[in-house]
């Protein structure tokens, strides 16, 4: 194949404009199936827009950022190495990390598999398709640092958080119609609050996607989250764990 071709394939990979309804679409079947996470990639890319490829730019400016980006690592093969994940000690990044997924049976490669299904090219050597391979292996990550759990609020709050961060709209999208869905369900949950502050502790925090995450899960964790400025999730944090375990979606 030709560098032409290689280069044709990412173009039409390359989100060319927004596309709301069908992200709107996409919304409307994860509202219905929660679980079905290759809707969320749907709607990412319906309204990526230019921001992956200014999330990149940004990362070569910084010389942490340049750095991973010269070294082009794929966080997802560390994230499932069992005896990498084990390394790590009691109040660390990598052992909150770990006793995450293991509570949820969470893998990377079970998060890029639900990416193939809408974007088959999302493997290709490309540095801006690296760069949003990252975005989507960090995930998990900014669940623990930020302190937001995996229930329907905590995920419409950590993809808002994600908005501040890297100016995704998909992100916002997912975030404000699922806080709008939970505010419907159960009229009493600050949903709309706490999204707002998930998305002000987003835009307070130091910018993420350029840290060497490698080196980060070694450090404590609360040390960490003063450091990066990551604020606590008051609002979230106040609605009882089981009320938000009991949140589900209307179709």
């Amino acid at each position: 194949m030709t560098a032409t071709a290689d280069f044709d394939k990412f173009d039409r990979l390359r989100p060319q404009r927004l596309e709301p309804l069908k992200a709107f679409r996409a919304f409307r079947r994860l509202v219905r199936d929660k679980e079905d996470t290759a809707q969320v990639f749907e709607i990412m890319r319906a309204l990526s827009g230019r921001s992956i490829g200014r999330g990149y730019n940004r990362m070569l400016k910084t010389m942490e950022g340049g750095r991973q980006a010269f070294l082009r690592e794929e966080l997802a093969h560390k994230l499932d190495d069992p005896v990498w994940l084990a390394r790590f000690g009691p109040g660390t990044v990598g052992a909150a990390y770990r006793d995450f997924r293991e509570a949820r049976g969470f893998t990377a490669k079970g998060l890029a598999d639900e990416a193939r299904k809408v974007a088959p090219l999302v493997d290709a050597q490309h540095p801006v398709i690296w760069y949003s391979r990252r975005i989507r292996d960090i995930h998990d990550i900014w669940h623990v640092l930020t302190g937001y759990g995996t229930d329907a609020l905590g995920e419409a709050c950590v993809v808002s958080f994600s908005y501040a961060q890297t100016r995704n709209l998909g992100f916002a999208f997912i975030g404000w119609g699922a806080a709008r869905e939970i505010q419907r369900e159960v009229r009493s949950i600050p949903a709309r609050r706490a999204v707002w502050q998930a998305y002000r502790n987003g835009k307070a925090a130091r910018w993420l996607p350029a840290l060497d995450y490698e080196a980060l899960f070694e450090q404590p964790l609360e040390a960490v989250r003063a450091r990066l400025n990551i604020r606590p999730a008051d609002v979230y944090q106040a609605v009882p764990p089981e009320v938000r375990a009991g949140l589900k979606l209307r179709g």
